[in-house]
């Protein structure tokens, strides 16, 4: 427990990310709003998209949020011994070895064919115990899931589990995100399709669910009774070309400081391969950052950061744990605060500019920053100096 308090103290690496979950919060609740009478799943996979899974699983769990979805079994065994008891869908495949651990955890598993729901049937059998699923329909990603026009075989045997709990029925968009919105209609219809099982065997709806986080803004029919935000829940678009009709706010800070500082002359390149050289005389601050922490290496020659309030160009390649910075003839010091993420004064740097510097998606920004950058979370530190001077 001593890198977490050294790094709050600022003992550590000046690199940390400041992670706010006042506002994941207030983005959850627009969410929710928008959404109507709909239930909201908060997805916090990929260590809640790179702002900490267990704090904000935590938070998503003191304001209510009937359920949590993840990728693996390890996130939910994670939150589970973390004292994390809100509903949880492990979303991603899973292998026949790991069941006995989903019903020992309480975790709710993809049943994505026949067989994987018959070994589920069968490990709830031999435990005596019930297993909750959702099953998982491929209305056009062919990744994991049955196929949209073979799905009855799999609600069909469902019916006649006795040990499963059959909670939920849903399937994931490939396109949501897009401006055309042609391919996303047809995997609805596809999915409305196979949903028409229930009523026409006399079946009340398990949990339906579609739609992610570009569904929610532009695609409402797909809303059904459950919505899974992802990337909007931290505050980011998934994409510039849906519209940005919900008021959500990043909710991290990326951060280092000014570690060197030196005068580089004329003709005197900058960093390996040398790529980058001054024809006049100018400041070059190191910052100690790199592509080992998830700053990409594909953002040499275009990435700019945040001094004093001033946006400054990276030069020079971006090394495994430093970056330079130009800051041609202006003044900066050791110590001075560097924002790589986020506002600074007046001036941001967002997820997009990241990722269109990267050539990259927004989601691999924010799920890219290495474990090795320490979180902190600065509400957190406030409230507790509160309740010491209280």
């Amino acid at each position: 427990m001593l890198e977490p308090v050294l790094a709050q103290q600022g003992v550590l690496r000046p690199t940390h990310v400041e992670v706010y979950t006042s506002q994941i919060v207030a983005n959850y609740k627009m969410i929710e709003a928008h959404v109507g009478q709909r239930k909201v799943m908060a997805i916090l996979k990929a260590n809640a998209y790179g702002h900490g899974l267990i704090p904000i699983a935590k938070a998503m769990e003191r304001i209510g949020c009937p359920y949590l979805g993840l990728a693996y079994l390890e996130e939910g065994i994670q939150l589970r011994r973390a004292g994390i008891t809100t509903p949880i869908l492990v979303m991603g495949g899973i292998i026949g070895s790991q069941i006995p651990l989903f019903i020992e955890y309480d975790l709710t598993i993809t049943a994505s064919s026949v067989d994987k729901l018959r070994a589920i049937e069968q490990c709830a059998k031999e435990q005596n115990k019930k297993a909750k699923v959702h099953l998982k329909i491929d209305t056009g990603m062919e990744r994991i899931g049955i196929h949209y026009y073979s799905a009855e075989k799999l609600l069909s045997y469902s019916i006649r589990c006795q040990h499963v709990i059959v909670e939920g029925i849903f399937s994931h968009f490939a396109n949501a995100d897009s401006s055309d919105p042609t391919y996303t209609q047809m995997q609805l219809e596809r999915f409305q399709k196979v949903l028409a099982f229930y009523p026409r065997n006399g079946l009340p709806y398990p949990i339906r669910h579609i739609a992610n986080s570009g569904a929610i803004v532009q695609t409402p029919p797909s809303w059904l009774d459950m919505v899974r935000p992802g990337i909007l829940l931290y505050g980011v678009y998934p994409s510039s070309s849906i519209p940005q009709i919900i008021p959500v706010k990043l909710a991290m800070r990326w951060v280092s400081r000014v570690v060197y500082f030196k005068v580089v002359k004329p003709d005197h390149p900058v960093s390996y391969g040398s790529t980058w050289k001054t024809d006049r005389m100018v400041r070059i601050v190191t910052i100690p950052v790199g592509y080992g922490d998830g700053y990409h290496r594909r953002m040499s020659g275009k990435a700019k950061l945040l001094i004093n309030g001033k946006k400054y160009p990276v030069v020079g390649r971006i090394c495994m744990d430093q970056i330079m910075a130009n800051i041609e003839w202006e003044e900066a010091y050791n110590g001075d605060e560097v924002v790589l993420l986020g506002q600074q004064g007046e001036n941001m740097i967002s997820v997009a500019d990241l990722a269109q510097w990267a050539d990259t998606i927004p989601y691999e920004i924010l799920t890219s920053i290495n474990t090795r950058v320490p979180r902190i979370y600065p509400e957190r530190a406030c409230n507790k100096s509160a309740q010491r001077s209280s």
